[in-house]
Order: structure tokens, then C-alpha cells, then sequence
């Protein structure tokens, strides 16, 4: 007989002997398809459960913690996993983060089995997949891509009488074409939560629209150019803006959210007015975990925090930074409200509309990008990122796409971009090629209009 997840965070809650104690048990069941050459190559569908214990052990100096994870299905197991979380909590130093941690009692549907997925979910597309691969195939185009959709059930339970419960689905889909003779190459990629809307055809029309447009291939040398962003290249940037906004980091003076003799910039004008970045588990389309889930502790996170409900979250609200990512711990030594990180994004401005279209429209001489990639952190103190263009740039002339141009380095801020951009797109759901496919894909981004957007070297990646 299977033990059930909540069955193992009570068999840890009873088995350990430290002074308190946090389970966390994720449910995991993932369906993938893979393709190549117009041809499906692989799929699969896959099963975990995984479990953390967190021992807590008070002592006259503080409360020390040990945390521990690993693969567990039976209650064997978890025992010898609780057994080195409260070996680890001993022999730890005192938490710095210490605080009581969260009470609470029993989500509604705390007894509901987990959620899962299968192979199914693919019903509607793999047949659509198929004739776009036929579509392609008479092009002349080649097609690569993979989908992946996977449901977490995460399992919360506490010591102190917590015990939480959440059904997150995750799905992406990311496809290439490339011309026959593999000079050129197209990428389109979403997140979804069930695939329900995610249409194959559509897909391969916009990348042949795509290589059509890389049918005149124009060089053009390193520099500064005016530049549309679609909303996949801006949440590549705004994902590392996001992870780069502890409020510990900031106040230590080590962040572009650092106030310059001290403390944050919280209250401080970082973009453009109307500009809004917020967080909010509930977001259409976009909703995660409504409370916080901690494995470990970091300097966004903490272990005492788990259990800890979340809200809607302004981090910067009509152009001033209003909110850093708070631990209860940080939220003390800043004098700022908690404000722990949510498990999406999303980037508005205020009275814009359309899209990557309309703001085209308006360039008389610049480039589109399709996304971004590598990108790595240079200097902390100003969020400058460095990383290349990838899959699709092209030239704009008059208001229309006239060919593709070689690949960049860039060098830019995103936080300078939020107060440079001249023009907007409306909001809509975004893709983070850099991020989305292994660690953040619920965002939602609007196109921007960067006029000296700096492109530092030509790249001769393809």
C-alpha cells in the first residue's frame, strides 16, 4: 500500500526530536514530447516525490536549523531523513533569521490526493504537430522543439499545527525552424498551464513569417540602435532584475538597490512613471503558491517564513521602487513590511497598447529582437548584464522588417532600460527564453521601444 504524501509529513512531524519542525513534500508528474527534423524523436512521462525535513532546535544562544532533502516514498525513508535534519540542526551554528515561525491550521483540501498529469495532455496538439510538421516539410523548413507540462503537488505541514496544500501546473513550449540549409533559424515559445491554447499551426505560420523576414541578410556593426523589445527579450531582463532585488543585498550597499551612504532605495524614482513591476499569486493566467515555500534559507528566503501567506506585491509602483524581496528577518533590519518573493512577474504601463507591431511601425531605422540569451550578471551595483541575441534579429526600415542582421553582445542595465524606453506595448503573457524553460515562466511583459539599446560587439553565434 502507497503511503500518501500527507501520511509522510506526519510520520516526520512524530519521528522527529527536535523542538520544532517543517515538511515539505512535493508531488511531481511530468509529460514531454521532443522533436527534430519534422519528426517527433522522444516523449515521455515521468513520476517523483520529494520530501524536506527542517529541525529546529532551541538553545540558550538561539535556535539552530538543519534542513535535509532527498527522494522519499515510504515512511522508512523520511524517518532517516528526519533523523539527519535534526543531526544537522545540532551541530549548526544559530540562525541569524531566527523568528517564531508561522502558525496556522488545515488548507480545506489538506486530505485531497495529488494532482498529476500524463501524455494526454498533448491530445489536441501532437495531431496539430503533425501537420505542421507536414506544413514545414513543403516549405522547406526544418522544425525542433520540445513541450513539457508538469503538475507539482506540494504538501506544507508544521509543527506548529500548519499544514498547507497546493496544485501548481507547469507547462512551456519552445520550437525552432531553421532554413534547409541551416543559415537561418526562427524561435517562438510560450508558457501555458494546460496546453489548451497552444495551436502548433500558429506556431510554424510565425516562423515562417520569421524566415521570410531572414530572406535578406543585412551586417551591421556594433553600436548603439533603436530597438523593440518583444515581451520575451524584456522578461528575460526582468526575471534577473526580480532575482537581483533582495532587500539583505541592498541594504549591505551591495545592489543597484542600494541607497548610496545607506540602506535601500525604497521610495526612490527607478523607472519611468507609470511603470508598475508586481507579483500576485492570483494573476490570471499566472497563478503559484499562495504562501511561502523554503527549503532552505538564503538572503530572499527563510526557513522560519514557510507557511507565510503571500498577496500582491508592488516592487515598484508608477516608477518608484516600492518593495524588495523580505524575509521577516530583513523586513526588521530594513523597517520595511515583509514582502517574500511570489513565484511570477509582471511589468505594465500605464496607457499602453498593442504590440510588437504597432511599435515597429514607428521605427524609420532600427532592429527587433526575438530573445536573449546567456546573460550574466558584470557589475551588481548597476545591474549591468552582458549576453547575446539568439534566433532572430532583424533589421527595420520605414516602419517594416526588411531583412535579418547578424547576432550581438549587448551591455545594458534593465534597470536603466525602465527609465529610457520611449514607447510601450500592452501587457500580455511572456516567455523567458534565458529563464522560463528550467526556473521562472510566469511572467507577463509588454514590448518595449529602447532608442540606443547597446549593442556592444557582433556575435558570431548563430
Amino acid at each position: 500500500m502507497n503511503t500518501s504524501p500527507q501520511e509522510l509529513v506526519e510520520h516526520a512531524l512524530a519521528t522527529t526530536t527536535a523542538d520544532d519542525c517543517v515538511v515539505i513534500v512535493g508531488n511531481n508528474t511530468s509529460a514531454n514530447l521532443r522533436w527534430a527534423n519534422n519528426s517527433l524523436t522522444t516523449n515521455g512521462v515521468a513520476h517523483g516525490l520529494s520530501v524536506t525535513v527542517i529541525s529546529f532546535v532551541a538553545g540558550r544562544d538561539g535556535t539552530r536549523t538543519g534542513s535535509v532533502s532527498g527522494a522519499a516514498t515510504t515512511r522508512d525513508q523520511v524517518t532517516a531523513l528526519v533523523a539527519a535534519a535534526d543531526a544537522a540542526a545540532r551541530d549548526s551554528s544559530p540562525a541569524e533569521d531566527a523568528v517564531d515561525l508561522v502558525a496556522g491550521d488545515a488548507d480545506p483540501d489538506w486530505a485531497e490526493p495529488p494532482a498529476e498529469t500524463d501524455i494526454g495532455v498533448y491530445a489536441d496538439v501532437a495531431p496539430m504537430l503533425g501537420e505542421a510538421f507536414r506544413t514545414a516539410q513543403g516549405g522547406g523548413r526544418l522544425l525542433y522543439g520540445f513541450v513539457n507540462h508538469e503538475v507539482t503537488t506540494t504538501y506544507l505541514g508544521s509543527s506548529t499545527g500548519l499544514r498547507r496544500r497546493h496544485v501548481q501546473p507547469t507547462g512551456h513550449y519552445g520550437c525552432t525552424a531553421k532554413t534547409a540549409d541551416l543559415t537561418q533559424s526562427a524561435w517562438v515559445g510560450g508558457a501555458t498551464r494546460d496546453f489548451a491554447e497552444v495551436n502548433p499551426l500558429a506556431m510554424e505560420a510565425e516562423l515562417a513569417t520569421r524566415l521570410a523576414w531572414g530572406a535578406r541578410e543585412v551586417a551591421l556593426p556594433a553600436g548603439r540602435y533603436d530597438t523593440i523589445l518583444p515581451p520575451t527579450a524584456v522578461a528575460d531582463l526582468m526575471v534577473d532584475t526580480y532575482w537581483s532585488a533582495g532587500a539583505r543585498v541592498a541594504h549591505d550597499g551591495q545592489s543597484v538597490f542600494s541607497r548610496r551612504g545607506g540602506g535601500t532605495r525604497i521610495g526612490d524614482q527607478v523607472a519611468r512613471a507609470g511603470v508598475t513591476l508586481s507579483s500576485d499569486p492570483t494573476h490570471p493566467g499566472l497563478e503559484c503558491e499562495p504562501f511561502v515555500v523554503a527549503p532552505a534559507s538564503s538572503n530572499t528566503s527563510s526557513v522560519f517564513d514557510n507557511g507565510l501567506p503571500l498577496a500582491r506585491t508592488d516592487w515598484i509602483a508608477d516608477g518608484r521602487l516600492s518593495a524588495l524581496l523580505q524575509t521577516r528577518h530583513s523586513a526588521v533590519l530594513t523597517g520595511q513590511p515583509a514582502t517574500p518573493a511570489v513565484d511570477n512577474l509582471v511589468l505594465a504601463v500605464e496607457g499602453s497598447s498593442g504590440g510588437v507591431a504597432e511599435l515597429v511601425a514607428d521605427v524609420e531605422r532600427g532592429l527587433l529582437l526575438t530573445c536573449l540569451w546567456y546573460i550574466r550578471e558584470v557589475d551588481p551595483q548597476t545591474l549591468l548584464l552582458t549576453g547575446i541575441t539568439r534566433d532572430g534579429v532583424y533589421l527595420v526600415e520605414n516602419g517594416e522588417i526588411t531583412g535579418s542582421v547578424n547576432n550581438f553582445r549587448f551591455n545594458e542595465s534593465p534597470v536603466d532600460l525602465l527609465g529610457r524606453f520611449t514607447a510601450a506595448g500592452a501587457t500580455e503573457p511572456a516567455f523567458s527564453r534565458e529563464w522560463g524553460e528550467d526556473y521562472f515562466s510566469r511572467t507577463a511583459m509588454p514590448a518595449l521601444r529602447v532608442p540606443d539599446f547597446n549593442m556592444s560587439s557582433v556575435s558570431q553565434a548563430r
